[in-house]
């Protein structure tokens, strides 16, 4: 289980940063807490952040069940595509939003093949 461990960690790290991100932009785009809108670069970062947090809420979970029903080595692997998709995203919705498709399509894809797959794990050890 160390691969899957491993890609959670890489996907909270990649969250850290998202998060660091945006709190370093408030200093360089004056957009002072708590408020949550300004710049329109900086609510971009926001909006990586946030969106990162919404999809990991889900992916999280989502690789631990594929990889305890199913398999590790493809739950990791899989999951890899969450973490290459928001690097893609978050420098794509930065610089031009509308181009976020494909980093927001890896991330979600592989999170939604994560979730059926673990759906279809539980429920093959019920009926089995």
């Amino acid at each position: 289980m160390e691969l899957p461990a491993l890609v959670t960690l890489v996907a909270l790290l990649e969250y850290m940063f998202f998060s660091y991100s945006v709190g370093m932009g408030r200093g360089k785009y004056d957009v002072p807490a708590p408020a949550v809108s300004g710049n329109e670069t900086w609510e971009r970062l926001y909006r990586v952040q946030m969106n990162t947090l919404e999809q990991i809420v889900v992916f999280v979970p989502a690789l631990w069940l594929f990889a305890w029903y199913l398999s590790p080595l493809y739950g990791a692997l899989i999951g890899l595509g969450f973490i290459v998709g928001r690097p893609i995203y978050y420098m794509s919705y930065v610089s031009e939003p509308s181009k976020r498709t494909v980093g927001f399509l890896l991330g979600f894809l592989a999170t939604t093949i994560l979730l059926l797959g673990g759906i279809g794990g539980v429920l093959y050890k019920l009926v089995s």
